[in-house]
């Protein structure tokens, strides 16, 4: 009996750790775009995702990422540019569900198998009331300049002032 249960547990464990990555929120794929053609394995494509922002309600970004094809990229062994775009957008009254600090992370997703990643992070312009967002990749041995940004003014949405977002800075 004892032997049963020391035997379940590492399989009850490695059932989570494999049902994990599905059970996380990512973000939501709006759709993909060819670049080339590769006549016996998948092309490179350009993907467009939105994530919404975790800590600010009524704002979503959307990322345009490169996805390399071909045989590496099939494995999952490609690494792909660190060219990535951004525009952020209030879609609905902005509410803030906790306090964060200058350049918190809003998502971040792997560019290569082992070291590479790309990051989305937020930031307030108190004086003005903007958010502003930011993405960039970086890489164990040497990051990449390559970056976009994107600014969210926070405006009223129906009846009533909107929230700054200096009064949910850390």
């Amino acid at each position: 009996m004892a032997l049963g249960k020391a035997f379940g547990r590492p399989i009850m464990l490695a059932a989570l750790l494999c049902a994990a990555p599905a059970m996380a929120e990512g973000p939501d794929l709006i759709f993909r775009q060819s670049t080339d053609f590769k006549l016996l394995t998948p092309n490179d494509k350009l993907a467009t995702y939105g994530i919404d922002d975790p800590l600010v309600d009524g704002v979503v970004c959307y990322f345009t990422e490169h996805e390399k094809g071909g045989v590496s990229g099939t494995l999952g062994l490609a690494e792909n540019t660190s060219d990535v775009s951004l525009a952020c957008r209030q879609y609905g009254p902005i509410r803030f569900t906790a306090k964060f600090s200058q350049g918190d992370e809003v998502f971040s997703g792997r560019r290569s198998l082992f070291f590479k990643r790309m990051h989305i992070v937020r930031g307030c312009d108190a004086t003005r009331n903007v958010l502003v967002y930011m993405v960039y990749s970086d890489k164990i041995v040497e990051g990449s300049p390559e970056n976009s940004t994107s600014a969210v003014a926070i405006l009223p949405w129906g009846s009533g002032a909107p929230q700054r977002c200096s009064d949910f800075m850390k």
